[in-house]
C-alpha cells in the first residue's frame, strides 16, 4: 500500500473524532435549544391567571339522604384532565357552606383523568377507606357525591369508576359495586 492510500484514511478518521468531540462539546456547553415561535401562529398560551369558572359540587346534609349543591369559583385549568382534577380536589376540602363532606379529611387525589368513552377515573388515597366505616347510606352518597359532581359539571362524563390507591376495589364499605364505572343518579339531588 503506498503512503497516500494510508494517509486519507487516517486524515478522515481524524476528521470524525474531531467533529464527534465538537458536536457533543458544542451541543453540551456552546449551543442552547431556544424555543422560537412559529411564523403567523401565536404560541398557545395558559389559561390567564385568576380566569374563573364556577363549578356544582355534592355534599350530605344532616336533614335528609339527599345530594345539596354547593357552587365554588375556581381556576379554569389548560385541559379537561387539569379541570377534573381540580374539581375533585375542591370536592375533597369538603363543604364551605355546612353540609356534611362524604370522605374523611385525609382522603386525597392521586389521579384523574377522563378517557374518549366518557369515563371518568377517579384515583383516591387509601384514607377513603382507612380507619372509616361506611353504612349503606353514608356509601351511597360518598360515591354519588362524587360521581353526580363530575357529571353535572362535565357534559364529557357519561360514568366514573373511583379506584383507591391505584387499583380497583369491589365496595368502600360492602353496599356499592365500585368493580365497574358507575352512571350519575341525579335523582338523589335534593330539590
Amino acid at each position: 500500500m503506498t503512503r497516500s492510500k494510508l494517509v486519507i484514511p487516517a486524515v478522515l478518521t481524524v476528521l470524525l473524532v474531531v467533529l464527534v468531540y465538537l458536536f457533543f462539546r458544542g451541543g453540551r456547553d456552546g449551543f442552547r435549544l431556544e424555543k422560537v415561535p412559529s411564523a403567523g401562529k401565536a404560541d398557545p398560551s395558559p389559561v390567564a391567571e385568576g380566569e374563573k369558572k364556577t363549578i356544582t359540587l355534592f355534599f350530605l346534609s344532616e336533614d335528609d339522604d339527599r345530594l345539596h349543591p354547593e357552587e365554588r369559583q375556581v381556576v379554569s385549568g389548560t385541559s379537561p384532565t387539569e379541570e377534573v382534577e381540580t374539581t375533585v380536589r375542591e370536592f375533597l376540602k369538603g363543604s364551605s357552606d355546612g353540609l356534611l363532606s362524604p370522605f374523611p379529611p385525609e382522603t386525597g387525589l392521586r389521579q384523574a383523568f377522563v378517557t374518549g368513552d366518557g369515563t371518568a377515573y377517579v384515583d383516591l388515597s387509601k384514607a377513603v377507606q382507612d380507619d372509616f366505616t361506611y353504612g349503606s347510606s353514608s356509601e351511597i352518597g360518598a360515591v354519588y357525591s362524587l360521581v353526580n359532581t363530575l357529571a353535572f359539571n362535565f357534559k364529557a362524563v357519561k360514568k366514573v369508576s373511583i379506584l383507591i390507591d391505584g387499583g380497583e376495589r369491589e365496595t368502600l364499605g360492602g353496599h356499592i359495586d365500585l368493580s365497574r364505572p358507575l352512571v350519575p343518579r341525579f335523582s338523589l339531588i335534593a330539590r
